[in-house]
């Protein structure tokens, strides 16, 4: 038993390939959106909320802290730009940009594993006024 290789079988897997690159390739905007793209920008968003943490647990302390989630958006936002750098764009300068930093930002994490009473400012309650 072979493959149907008639028009009518060939017609079918093709009208179902086009619903499936709807999804694999699809504008919104102008800009060509697919899931690589999405788990790229998906891993920017995370790593640049980093920052945002990070400001908001410095005004709470009224100090510079850098708290724990700086480091687990530190480390998710890297895997998944790393993901679409390596996979999706072979784009060697990104996967150096992402990858060189990624060992400090998970032996950040293991350190927050292993003791397991951190105590961090920024975590502490604002003091009262």
């Amino acid at each position: 038993m072979g493959k149907d290789w008639s028009l009518p079988a060939f017609s079918a897997n093709v009208e179902g390939m086009q619903s499936f690159l709807f999804f694999a390739d699809t504008k919104v905007f102008g800009i060509a959106i697919n899931a690589w793209k999405v788990v790229g920008l998906t891993g920017s968003i995370i790593f640049g909320l980093r920052f945002l943490i990070q400001w908001l647990a410095s005004e709470r302390a009224r100090k510079s802290v850098i708290p724990f989630g700086f480091w687990e958006c530190s480390a998710l936002g890297s895997l998944l730009t790393l993901a679409y750098f390596a996979i999706y764009r072979h784009d060697s300068v990104g996967v150096l940009q992402t990858a060189l930093p990624l060992p400090i930002y998970l032996r950040n994490l293991y350190f927050r594993y292993t003791h397991r009473h951190p105590k961090h400012p920024g975590n502490e309650p604002r003091p009262a006024e």
